[in-house]
């Protein structure tokens, strides 16, 4: 079985853990998902089957958008619900218009120093395991892009908000910083991601449609269509012949595609079969085959 299927990641599960219910499901080994989502986070999480696990190197940087809420007068350790609370402060004197004016400074191209509790590494070993053992955990800056941060209302010591990120932003760091900015201390108590690249909300299904679906025998109707994969690349219907040359990993000539650095390489409407890569002029050769040499 080979596909992207789009979960809708319920709270309390780790991104592992639902690769392994979709293993379960599916009854295939090589399932893995396409950028990790905290267990307090629910939303978009692409998950690839099959084959198809081999197009998650194109995706380590796809931009994403959340909607969540953050909690203003408690700080905890990990930056969200889940942690312990290391501070309380009273918030008061902030309304909606001081708010959004404080979230202004976090737009744009910042310096982004991730959470404690992280699998960014320090001398090799995930902060999070420091973090656990109580030990100082010093992480670096590293740049990330905030393209919008938007607080959509603000109730009592609550403020809901929507945000457009980059690949390896920390939605917990935001509000924890935005929480140090006010003086008053923040956290991160709700989350949900509603895009990753061309992913959407609308596209996910829960883990229990999912597992009705393959008991009759359905779950590939629930995949995303393969042209909708990518849609960066330009794409390209291959003729027998050069569909028989990518399949055992040889370089094709594409002339309608002189431009393009990557490609998507097509048999028939719908099975995608490779990614190839320009060598020189109209020449491609596969960077990736999705699709196994007739015998």
């Amino acid at each position: 079985m080979d596909g992207v299927i789009v979960i809708d990641k319920p709270s309390g599960m780790t991104s592992h853990d639902v690769v392994n219910r979709v293993r379960r499901i599916l009854a295939e080994k090589s399932v893995g998902h396409l950028g990790t989502l905290d267990p307090l986070a629910t939303g978009v999480l692409p998950m690839v089957v099959g084959r198809m696990t081999r197009l998650a190197q194109f995706y380590t940087a796809s931009d994403k958008t959340y909607s969540g809420e953050i909690r203003f007068g408690i700080s905890t350790d990990t930056y969200d619900a889940d942690g312990d609370v290391v501070r309380e402060t009273p918030f008061t004197g902030v309304d909606v218009d001081c708010l959004r004016e404080a979230a202004r400074i976090f737009v744009g191209k910042i310096q982004q120093v991730p959470p404690p509790f992280s699998a960014k590494k320090v001398a090799g070993v995930p902060a999070y395991k420091l973090a656990r053992k109580k030990k100082e955990v010093e992480l670096k800056a590293v740049e990330v892009e905030i393209r919008r941060f938007e607080i959509c209302e603000l109730v009592d010591e609550r403020a809901r908000f929507a945000c457009d990120v980059s690949s390896g932003t920390y939605v917990r760091s935001i509000a924890n910083d935005l929480g140090e900015k006010l003086g008053c201390g923040a956290h991160l108590s709700a989350l949900r991601r509603t895009a990753s690249g061309e992913f959407r909300v609308e596209d996910a299904v829960t883990l229990e449609s999912l597992e009705a679906a393959a008991k009759n025998e359905l779950a590939e109707s629930l995949f995303v269509h393969p042209r909708r994969l990518l849609p960066e690349f330009p794409a390209v219907t291959a003729d027998e012949e050069n569909v028989s040359r990518i399949r055992h990993g040889r370089a094709v000539n594409l002339p309608e595609l002189s431009r393009a650095k990557l490609v998507k390489v097509f048999q028939g409407q719908s099975e995608l079969i490779a990614i190839a890569s320009r060598v020189a002029g109209t020449l491609f050769h596969p960077k990736v085959v999705l699709a196994e040499a007739a015998h």
